[in-house]
């Protein structure tokens, strides 16, 4: 591997800059306000809709909603992490460290998929959204860290993505 040459030591990287900085707020606002609003929205006018789609509908519209909360868990404990490090709570090697366990390649079923016609405009407007939030959230975290977000699991330990998502939220909020 070569050596970083002195002007790319010295470059700025904005997607770094923004995350350690005041002008982070807006991105985790957007990232909260958008959790909370998918929450609100499968919880109550989401049920009611999915319950007037057909068979084929109702399929694809749970395991999209499942698509789009991890999606959301995953871009939420980023943003934590992140929040972490920039109020000091968290070190960025801690950082680092935690968020490989964050995966930020959530995808979503193509618009050519049968039944996505009769999806809801409000949810297909939150998967949208959720997907080009994700989008930004993984061009930053690649500029920041690199492209190694996800390290491999040891042979000997299957991965558990609740337990691993529980473990990074206690350890973002500092709790055990």
């Amino acid at each position: 591997m070569s050596e970083p040459s002195k002007e790319s030591a010295n470059t700025i990287k904005l997607a770094e800059r923004r995350v350690f900085s005041q002008s982070f707020k807006p991105l985790y606002d957007e990232g909260m306000g958008l959790v909370e609003r998918t929450a609100e929205y499968l919880d109550g006018k989401g049920r009611l809709e999915a319950k007037k789609l057909s068979r084929l509908g109702a399929t694809l519209y749970a395991a999209e909603s499942m698509r789009l909360t991890t999606r959301l868990m995953q871009i939420a404990s980023w943003l934590l992490l992140q929040r972490a490090a920039n109020s000091g709570e968290m070190t960025r090697d801690q950082v680092a460290s935690e968020k490989s366990k964050v995966r930020l390649d959530t995808a979503s079923a193509h618009s050519d998929a049968a039944g996505w016609n009769e999806l809801p405009e409000d949810f297909l407007d939150l998967v949208n959204r959720s997907l080009r939030l994700q989008s930004l959230v993984r061009r930053m975290d690649e500029e920041i860290y690199g492209n190694n977000m996800v390290l491999p699991q040891p042979a000997n330990r299957r991965s558990n993505p609740v337990s691993d998502q529980i473990t990074l939220l206690k350890t973002a909020f500092g709790r055990s």
